[in-house]
């Protein structure tokens, strides 16, 4: 619309200030806490509501990557325990500054990606993960959503199917920088939406997996409930969201891994995350029988 009105003088300085500040998704993001502290971010939380739940003390000498899991639809669970000052983050972490990682895609979106950096997201490429790990003195966790956009489309209620048996690259960037690893489940993630059934080998499974390869992201056909009403909508239902941070993994920098050492600290990870579920599961309403699903 700006440049079919020649509105020049609104766009090529937008222009020019996006040439020079492209990289900065790759270099730590430029987080603001004038926007942190929005009070909706606070209704934000208190609607489902969000809890944040520490397991065991971290040390802040330390530099950590947070594996979250599941994505669900919005992965809400993390925006808000980690993109707003309304959660408990800094009174159970203190010392310490969390930096989520999302699709390089966001950031590629005119105006939108600065309102998305002011919340403190940074991208989850392979540069911006080392920027955050490579800082000195410690305190620095990058959080990943390791399942990413294709484990949104088996984001159903009472499942919990996860991507992560192919996922190793997170191994190996943790074993380069000795970044300890941490395995996060937020219970109640799935439980937010309900999204048209969609099994693999449906024809709408089929096409959404061929839409998430050309796009790069997923598109579940999700429903929730409307402002006034219980029925039907896109709202998130009112369920709680409790995310459980587990104990952490120690790393011993290793600048060039062998693809043996990134196994075996994958299957311990994996491990880690299950024993995480089954020690949480019975608190937060889940039966003894549902366990996790790694594919």
């Amino acid at each position: 619309m700006l440049i079919i009105h020649n509105y020049w003088f609104l766009y090529i300085p937008y222009l020019t200030w996006l040439y020079f500040d492209w990289h900065t998704p790759d270099q730590g993001g430029r987080r603001s806490n004038w926007v942190r502290n929005w009070t909706v971010w606070k209704y934000f939380k208190d609607y489902f509501p969000i809890h944040l739940i520490k397991t065991q003390d971290l040390d802040p000498s330390h530099n950590y990557i947070f594996g979250f899991h599941p994505h669900g639809i919005l992965v809400a669970g993390a925006f808000g325990n980690f993109c707003t000052n309304y959660s408990d983050f800094k009174e159970l972490f203190p010392g310490f500054t969390a930096y989520l990682h999302v699709l390089p895609f966001w950031f590629r979106c005119p105006l939108f990606r600065e309102y998305l950096m002011s919340s403190g997201p940074v991208s989850v490429s392979k540069k911006s993960v080392s920027y955050v790990l490579s800082k000195d003195g410690g305190g620095n966790i990058s959080v990943i959503v390791l399942g990413g956009a294709e484990e949104s489309l088996d984001a159903h209620p009472g499942k919990f199917t996860l991507f992560i048996r192919q996922r190793k690259g997170f191994v190996k960037i943790a074993l380069t920088h000795g970044a300890y690893l941490v395995p996060v489940f937020s219970f109640g993630e799935n439980e937010l939406f309900k999204q048209i059934s969609n099994p693999e080998g449906s024809w709408l499974r089929t096409v959404q997996e061929k839409l998430q390869k050309i796009m790069g992201f997923a598109l579940p056909l999700f429903h929730a409930r409307g402002v006034f009403q219980y029925n039907f909508g896109l709202m998130p239902y009112r369920k709680a969201i409790h995310t459980v941070v587990g104990r952490p993994i120690p790393v011993r920098q290793t600048l060039h891994p062998t693809l043996e050492q990134i196994e075996e600290l994958h299957q311990t990870y994996m491990e880690e995350l299950r024993k995480l579920f089954e020690e949480h599961k019975g608190k937060y309403g889940i039966p003894e029988h549902k366990t996790l699903i790694f594919k």
